[in-house]
C-alpha cells in the first residue's frame, strides 16, 4: 500500500476552479517533487495533504495517508496527525518561528502536544532532534539570534520530531545560499533514509528537483501535466511545458560587448566594524569585523557580480556604497566623487545610485498608484519634473521595462510578481542612475519569469550604457549576467575576475566550494524550447 495515495484530486475556492483531476502516488523511504511555475497548484496540493485548506475551499476525490483519507477525516483527528503523522516545512522559517520562544521550546512544543511526555523529557529531546539536524547551538536561543539557514534546521527539527510518515517541505531552501542550501537538502536526504519516511518536496528550482528527487510530478493551471522517475523525465520529456521549464532553468542572456572603460566605482580599503557586547561591565567592548580593506572597481557600462554565503559582508558592502552606512576606513567614490562628505552621505552622489530589491512587493506602498511609486526618487533630484514632463518620463520608464503606460493608474497588488519587478527596475530607471545594484533581484521568481527578468535586464544594457552589482547566490545567473565576477568571504575579497575564467577555472579554494555545492541541471537534449 502507498504511504501517500492521491487519485482524482479537484479544488474549488468560491467556485473557482484551483485544481483539476490530480494524482499521485508515494511510498516510504521516496523522495516526490512537484515543480511548476508560481500558480500552478503546488502549494494548494501540500496544504490539501495537510488538511490546511483556506476557508470557502471544497476539495473532491481523495487523499490517502497510510490508508487514511485526509478529506474525510474530522479537523479533531486532523491535528492529532499534524506533527505526528505529516510534518511540514515552510519556505520562510522566520515567519513560521514565533520570535518570543526559544528554538528549544518551539521543538518541545511538538512533543507535548502529541505525547504524555514531561517538560523536561520534552526538552531534552528537542535538544537531541537539533543535533540530529546539524544545529550545534544552544537550545535556549531565540530565532533572530540564528542565521537563514540555522533556522531552518529548527523548522525541520520542529517538523520531524515525532519521526513522522510523511515530510512535506514547501521551497525550502529558495532564499538561501548554494552551501547552506546543498546542506539543508543533503539533511533532507538523510532524514529521509533514517526515518524510513516520505518526502514531498515543493520548487520551483529544477535544479534542486534533478539532484535530489526520485520521482517528479510537474504541474501546470492546476494539473499534472507530465509525471514520470528523475531520470525517465529529464531525458524524455514529452509535453511542451516541462521542455519549457527546463530550457528557462538554463536560459542564457545576450549582453552587448563591454570594451575596457574609466572606473565608475571606486571602493578602496573598505573597512566596516561593529560594536558587540562587553564580555563584564567593566570590560573592553569587543568588535566583529564586517569589511576588512575591501577594494574594488566597476568600470563604465560594465556589469559586475558579487557572490558568497550568507553573513559574508555583501548587505553591509552594498548599505556602504549607497551611502547608507559609515565606513571606519577607506573611501568610496562614484564618478570620481566621495560617497560620504565626512560621515555624512554625499546626497549629490546618491542621486547617482538606486537599488532594485529582492521582494518588490515587500519595497512598494500598496496604498499608492504606480505613478507615485515609481517616481519616489524624484525627491533625490534638485528640480524634480512637474506635469508633462513627469508623464513623459513615466510613460518612458513603463515601457522601457515592457509595460504599457495605462499600468501607472493601478496598484502594484494588480500586477504578478514579475510584473513587480519589472515596476521596481523601472523605479530604478525613472532619474537615470549612473549605476544600479540589483540585491537578490530574481531570487523569489520561478524559472520562466526569472528568464524573462533577465532578458529584460540584458535588453536595457543594449539600450543605454548601464552599469550595475548584481548580487546574487544564484551562481547561475550571476554566470549569465555578468561581465566580471567577484567572491566574498567573511568580509574580503578573495577572488575576482572575468566571469567565465573565474566560474572556469576557480583559483581560490572558496570559490571551487561555492561552485561544486550549487546545484546541477544534466545537459538535457529535449529542453530546447524557447521560454
Amino acid at each position: 500500500m502507498s504511504l501517500l495515495h492521491i487519485k482524482d484530486l479537484s479544488l474549488s475556492i468560491a467556485d473557482t476552479p484551483i485544481l483539476h483531476g490530480i494524482a499521485l502516488d508515494m511510498q516510504r523511504g521516496e523522495i516526490v517533487a512537484i515543480t511548476g511555475e508560481s500558480g500552478s497548484g503546488k502549494s494548494m496540493t501540500a496544504l490539501s495533504v495537510m488538511g490546511l485548506l483556506p476557508r470557502g475551499a471544497v476539495a473532491r476525490g481523495q487523499i490517502s495517508l497510510d490508508g487514511t483519507d485526509i478529506l474525510t477525516t474530522p479537523e479533531a483527528a486532523l491535528c492529532q496527525m499534524r506533527g505526528n503523522a505529516m510534518g511540514m516545512v515552510f519556505q520562510e522559517p522566520m515567519t513560521a518561528l514565533n520570535p518570543v520562544k526559544t528554538i528549544g521550546a518551539q521543538v518541545a512544543e511538538t512533543i507535548l502536544i502529541h505525547e504524555k511526555t514531561t517538560r523536561a523529557v520534552a526538552h531534552q529531546r528537542a535538544a537531541d532532534m537539533l543535533i540530529r539536524v546539524g544545529l550545534n547551538v544552544s537550545p535556549s536561543r531565540y530565532p533572530h539570534e540564528l542565521s537563514g539557514g540555522q533556522r531552518q534546521r529548527v523548522v525541520i527539527a520542529m517538523a520531524i520530531a515525532l519521526r513522522p510518515k510523511l515530510l512535506i517541505a514547501d521551497e525550502p531552501t529558495t532564499a538561501l545560499d548554494v552551501t547552506t542550501q546543498a546542506r539543508i537538502l543533503d539533511l533532507l536526504r538523510d532524514l529521509v533514509r533514517e526515518f524510513d519516511m516520505g518526502l514531498l518536496l515543493i520548487t520551483h528550482d529544477l535544479a534542486v528537483v534533478a539532484d535530489i528527487a526520485d520521482h517528479i510530478v510537474v504541474m501546470q493551471h492546476g494539473r499534472v501535466v507530465e509525471t514520470a522517475p528523475t531520470g525517465q523525465l529529464l531525458h524524455n520529456m514529452t509535453h511542451p511545458y516541462t521542455k519549457a521549464l527546463f530550457a528557462a532553468s538554463t536560459h542564457a542572456v545576450s549582453l552587448p560587448d563591454h570594451p575596457p572603460k574609466a572606473p565608475l566605482l571606486s571602493v578602496t580599503g573598505v573597512t566596516r566594524d561593529y560594536g558587540l557586547p562587553r564580555a563584564r561591565v567593566l570590560g573592553p567592548r569587543p568588535t566583529f569585523r564586517a569589511l576588512n580593506k575591501v577594494s574594488f572597481d566597476i568600470g563604465q557600462s560594465e556589469r559586475v557580480g558579487l557572490v558568497g554565503e550568507s553573513g559574508c559582508g555583501k548587505s553591509t558592502l552594498t548599505r556602504a556604497i549607497l551611502g547608507l552606512e559609515p565606513v571606519q576606513g577607506g573611501q568610496i567614490t562614484l564618478s570620481g566623487q566621495p560617497v560620504f562628505a565626512g560621515r555624512k552621505p554625499n546626497l549629490a552622489v546618491r542621486r547617482k545610485m538606486q537599488v532594485v530589491f529582492q521582494d518588490p512587493y515587500s519595497s512598494f506602498n500598496p496604498r499608492h498608484k504606480v505613478d507615485r511609486l515609481i517616481t519616489e526618487p524624484f525627491h533625490l533630484l534638485e528640480t524634480p519634473p512637474t506635469k508633462a514632463d513627469r508623464r513623459n518620463r513615466i510613460a518612458k520608464a513603463l515601457s522601457d521595462v515592457g509595460l504599457s503606460e495605462s499600468d501607472a493608474d493601478k496598484y502594484i497588488h494588480e500586477f504578478s510578481g514579475g510584473q513587480r519587478q519589472r515596476i521596481a527596475i523601472a523605479r530604478a530607471l525613472i532619474v537615470e542612475p549612473e549605476l544600479i545594484i540589483f540585491d537578490e533581484a530574481v531570487s523569489a521568481l520561478d524559472v520562466s519569469v526569472r528568464a524573462q527578468v533577465l532578458d529584460l535586464i540584458a535588453a536595457l544594457c543594449h539600450k543605454r550604457p548601464l552599469a550595475y552589482l548584481f548580487i546574487s547566490h544564484d551562481l547561475s545567473v550571476v554566470r549569465s549576467i555578468t561581465d566580471r565576477v567577484m567572491v566574498m568571504k567573511s568580509g574580503e575579497i578573495v577572488e575576482q575576475g572575468d566571469t567565465e575564467t573565474i566560474f572556469a577555472n576557480p583559483v581560490h579554494d572558496y570559490t571551487k566550494s561555492l561552485i561544486n555545492a550549487a546545484p546541477q541541471l544534466p545537459d538535457i537534449a529535449h529542453a530546447t524550447v524557447p521560454v
